[in-house]
């Protein structure tokens, strides 16, 4: 596809959009710019951006405006986050950032068919909606959220079932870190297919 087939009066509802450092997972501590996209149906408890579930109070940006504020950027790494990103059409917004010469990736819980030839895959399932087949088969990272012990059980059920070239995160939930990671390494430690993922964007203070 060629910039003139980019139909960039395309439409999405945007909580907010920022350059910063990707605090978590496989690209931990790379500069990315982040595309938080409002909408939500999967409801997790724990969800720390509770207020991008609500499409109605977010406004609606053109994808020419989005893609030219990024490009003012010096980023090269788009993560298109929400919400639950893959509730929309993310091909032009993808295609666009791709004929600018920038990476994408795509942070969601699985649970809706991906469109967008999107370049990283972090499936991250929740308990809450249950994920569809493509994110085992998409997944280039597995990112679990470990709010109860009992998660490890749950987590190894999902990495039973992704590619064999997916990397294997383990993520403490932010409230209950002190309790939960020190459960988490030792897991770990006994189980060195898996990896731990820290948000580090917290530590830093950074959005």
């Amino acid at each position: 596809m060629h910039f003139a087939d980019v139909d960039t009066s395309i439409e999405l509802p945007v909580m907010e959009h920022f350059y910063t450092i990707q605090g978590e997972g496989f690209y931990s501590g790379r500069s990315a710019y982040f595309v938080r996209l409002a909408g939500c149906d999967v409801g997790c408890v724990w969800c720390d951006v509770k207020e991008s579930w609500d499409v109605e109070s977010h406004p609606i940006l053109k994808l020419d405006e989005l893609v030219n504020e990024i490009s003012s950027t010096a980023t090269n790494f788009v993560v298109i986050t929400g919400g639950e990103p893959a509730l929309y059409n993310l091909t032009f917004l993808v295609t666009a950032l791709k004929l600018n010469g920038i990476e994408t990736a795509i942070e969601t819980s699985g649970c809706y068919p991906l469109k967008g030839n999107i370049d990283w895959y972090c499936f991250s399932p929740k308990k809450f909606k249950a994920p569809c087949e493509e994110g085992y088969e998409r997944a280039n990272e597995l990112k679990v959220v470990i709010y109860h012990e009992s998660d490890l059980e749950w987590a190894e059920e999902h990495a039973s079932k992704v590619n064999n070239d997916c990397t294997l995160f383990l993520q403490p939930e932010w409230s209950r870190q002190d309790r939960i990671l020190p459960k988490i390494i030792e897991y770990v430690k006994g189980n060195p297919k898996w990896r731990i993922s820290l948000q580090t964007h917290k530590f830093m203070q950074i959005p």
